[in-house]
C-alpha cells in the first residue's frame, strides 16, 4: 500500500488515472485496494500472467499521452513523477525516460543498462563500466542532468503513447526480466530516445520477493537473456552466447566449489553463490527446462 499511497501524495496538480494490476497475489492486496483505494481501477487476474502482460492490460485501456509503470515495491519521492512529465513534454523525441532508484538508506541503485550484447555478457560489467564509463554508464557516477542511455530499470518509467502506438507494447514472450530493455530496443531502431532523469528519484525495495528464490530467478533471467538474443541480435550472437554463457557458469561453480572447501561451507554468502551455480549448471545440462524457472507453464 505504499506505493499508492506516495502516489496520492506526491502527485499533485496533475489529472490522473491509476491502475492495478494484480497477478493472483496471496497476502490480501485486493481486498486491500478495494477497502483503501476505491477510485484505483483494479484488474484481478486469476494466475500470475507476468509483468509484461499485466502492464498490457492497463496500458491497452489507458487513456492519457504518457504512462507510468510503477512497481508495486517502489515509492516516489516528492516531485518525481511531475519531474519525469516535465521532462517528456519538452523533449518530444522521447520515448521512455526512466528515475534514479534508491535503496532504503538513500544510496543509489543501478537504474540503467545497456543493451546485451555478447561482451556485456561475458566480461564483468564493472570492469566495462570502470574502464569504459561513457559507453556504460552505471550508479557510481553522480548524474546532474538527463543523459540519453541505451534502457533503463523499469521499476519506474514513464512512456510515451505516441511510441506506444508506433512501436506496439510488451513483448508477452518475456514473463519477468528484460522486458523494458527489449521495449527500449524496438523505441531505439524506430528512431525513439531514452532518457535516464536522475532528479526524478523513486526509492525501490529491489528484489524482496527474489530473493526467497534466488537461483529460481536467475534461471528466468536467463530464459529472457536467451529471448532477447534470439530475437534481436545476429544467429552468430545468438549461437555464441548459448555456448559461452554455460561455460562462465560452469567457471564460477568450480571457484565456488574450492571457496566453500577452504572455509570449510562457513560463509553463508559462499554457500548461496554456489547453489545459484550449480542450479545453473543443472538447468543447462537439462536443455534449460521451463519447469525449472518461476514461470509454471501448463
Amino acid at each position: 500500500m505504499d506505493c499508492l499511497d506516495s502516489i496520492y501524495k506526491t502527485v499533485t496538480d496533475i489529472d490522473y488515472e491509476i491502475y492495478v494490476v494484480d497477478n493472483n497475489s496471496a497476502d490480501g492486496s485486493q481486498t486491500a485496494v478495494k477497502n483503501k483505494f476505491s477510485e484505483v481501477k483494479l484488474i484481478e487476474n486469476e494466475t500470475n500472467t507476468g509483468f509484461a502482460h499485466a502492464n498490457n492490460q492497463a496500458l491497452s485501456i489507458m487513456k492519457g499521452k504518457f504512462a507510468v509503470l510503477l512497481n508495486s515495491d517502489a515509492v516516489l519521492k516528492e516531485n518525481a513523477i511531475k519531474k519525469l512529465l516535465t521532462f517528456m513534454t519538452s523533449t518530444p523525441c522521447a520515448g521512455i525516460a526512466g528515475v534514479q532508484l534508491l535503496n532504503d538508506d538513500g544510496s543509489r541503485q543501478n537504474s540503467i543498462d545497456n543493451f546485451p550484447a555478447t561482451e556485456t555478457e561475458i566480461f564483468n560489467k564493472s570492469i566495462l563500466r570502470l574502464f569504459f564509463p561513457g559507453k556504460y554508464p552505471s550508479k557510481n557516477r553522480s548524474y546532474q542532468n538527463p543523459i540519453e542511455v541505451d534502457s533503463v530499470i523499469g521499476a519506474c518509467m514513464i512512456v510515451s503513447k505516441e511510441a506506444m502506438d508506433e512501436v506496439g507494447i510488451l513483448d508477452e514472450d518475456y514473463f519477468i526480466f528484460l522486458e523494458e530493455t527489449d521495449w527500449c530496443f524496438r523505441m531505439y531502431k524506430k528512431g525513439w530516445k531514452i532518457y535516464h532523469v536522475p532528479d526524478a528519484e523513486v526509492f525501490h525495495l529491489s528484489g524482496h520477493s527474489k530473493k526467497k528464490t534466488p537461483w529460481r530467478s536467475q534461471i528466468e533471467y536467463y530464459k529472457s537473456l536467451y529471448k532477447f538474443f534470439r530475437k534481436n541480435r545476429t544467429p552468430l550472437s545468438y549461437l555464441s552466447i548459448r555456448v559461452l554463457k554455460p561455460c562462465k557458469i560452469l567457471i564460477n561453480l568450480i571457484l565456488n566449489i574450492l571457496g566453500n572447501l577452504i572455509t570449510l561451507f562457513q560463509k553463508e554468502g559462499l554457500r548461496n553463490r554456489l547453489v545459484k551455480y550449480y542450479k545453473l549448471f543443472v538447468w543447462h545440462l537439462l536443455m534449460c527446462p521451463d519447469s525449472m524457472g518461476i514461470q509454471k507453464k501448463s
